[in-house]
């Protein structure tokens, strides 16, 4: 049986892509203010400006391509039995080619219905004010905006993953964002935990824990790489 890996990623594995992250601007995305763009107020506000900033960034995300820290993540399935928990709302890891993705705040190659989170169609066009589901509601980008709860269905899945868990690498996030911050802790208790984040973030891990936890301060592409090699020397040693 192939050791279990979770990889919880946030923003920072998609930033060598060309995806700016939210934090990178004090409060700003992209020249927006956050509240503004990406709340359930900014949406009832100014429904046009929504669509607008949505539109635009669906156009660049589909310009992206997918770079070596979500490489890496497909890799490890040769080994190992992997499960992506992402933060991110891009199509990376699947473009990628991990076959296991769970997107805690949503994908923004969907839409949804404005009354119902399980009407959900695939993004092909450009979304306009008045687009509208098969069942005639009007669509909005299906992503988890500021102040709106995760789904719980998504919860379970990536805590049932995070609770079997060998190991864990944590990729790409600042760990701001409750409650998908606080996940990666719940990993059983000897199974290793490795941190990648290139500042001086890091988790406040209780005292037996810390015996089982790696810091990797790197970018996540290069991060990525070590982490590999690290699992690879942990869990096969023999073909080293």
């Amino acid at each position: 049986m192939k050791p279990k890996i979770v990889i919880f990623t946030g923003s920072g594995i998609s930033q060598e892509s060309g995806i700016p992250t939210f934090r990178d601007n004090d409060g700003m995305w992209e020249n927006h203010k956050i509240e503004e763009v990406a709340t359930p107020e900014g949406w009832k506000k100014n429904k046009e400006k929504v669509i607008a900033f949505y539109n635009e960034r669906w156009e660049k995300l589909k310009l992206a391509k997918p770079n070596l820290a979500h490489e890496v993540c497909v890799e490890l399935e040769k080994d190992y039995d992997v499960t992506i928990v992402t933060q991110n709302v891009d199509d990376l890891h699947e473009r990628a080619g991990s076959t296991k993705v769970i997107h805690l705040h949503g994908n923004l190659f969907t839409l949804r219905s404005t009354k119902s989170k399980k009407v959900v169609i695939p993004w092909t066009e450009p979304l306009a004010k008045d687009l509208k589901a098969p069942n005639g509601d009007s669509l909005r980008p299906n992503v988890v905006w500021f102040g709106e709860p995760l789904d719980k269905e998504d919860i379970i899945l990536a805590m049932n993953e995070i609770w079997k868990a060998d190991a864990m690498i944590v990729v790409g996030t600042s760990l701001n964002v409750e409650p998908a911050a606080s996940m990666p802790e719940e990993i059983p208790d000897n199974s290793p935990l490795i941190y990648i984040d290139p500042s001086d973030t890091d988790f406040n891990l209780p005292e037996w824990k810390k015996d089982v936890y790696l810091k990797i301060k790197e970018k996540a592409s290069t991060g990525m790489v070590k982490a590999k090699e690290w699992l690879d020397e942990m869990f096969f040693p023999e073909d080293k």
